[in-house]
């Protein structure tokens, strides 16, 4: 019989195991792939049906990553630039995330306040931030604190990455490439 208490200290150790634990479909692992030649070296190209992000390398050459993307109605496309770069941002949810999920975001209701970078913040370890006309979109490529969403459709917009994999790509793109969003 389970009784409260192991229960309970069962659920602590399930929520204490790193994000590294969970194993991603290989699939959704880095990997080179051949890929239309007329790309430029240096952009980037989402899938977000497919839940793929393209680095494109070299003329015909890419390295894939899989990607959590945003939920129907949520998501973000057209093209873009990378008008800044963070390692272990802070995090403050839009207004509109607050008004549509105000209990999920309740410490953030009628305040300022922003979540500090680090281990726990929902942007992960990185974050490459979408400009479009030289101004922020608020979408962003991010690490995340939640592996199980890369293949799937659920964030509020943004495109999700492992963080081991988004701190791969951070080193790879400039401030000032181009994202394109199919």
């Amino acid at each position: 019989m389970i009784t409260r208490r192991s229960f309970v200290a069962a659920a602590a150790a399930t929520a204490a195991l790193p994000a590294h634990a969970f194993e991603v479909d290989p699939v959704f692992r880095p990997q080179r792939v051949a890929i239309k030649k007329d790309l430029e070296p240096g952009q980037l190209l989402i899938m977000p049906r497919a839940h793929f992000l393209y680095f494109i390398e070299e003329p015909g050459q890419a390295m894939r990553y899989g990607v959590g993307v945003g939920k129907a109605g949520l998501e973000f496309t057209g093209t873009a630039k990378i008008g800044a770069k963070k390692e272990w941002p802070t995090w403050r949810p839009t207004n509109e995330m607050i008004a549509r999920e105000p209990r999920t975001y309740s410490k953030f209701v009628d305040n300022d306040y922003v979540q500090p970078g680090g281990p726990g913040n929902p942007l992960g370890a990185r974050a490459l931030y979408l400009f479009q006309n030289g101004r922020d979109t608020y979408f962003r490529i991010h690490g995340t604190t939640a592996p199980r969403s890369i293949g799937r459709s659920v964030s509020n917009g943004c495109i999700r990455m492992i963080n081991d994999h988004v701190i791969d790509l951070y080193k790879r793109v400039p401030i000032g490439a181009t994202v394109t969003v199919l």
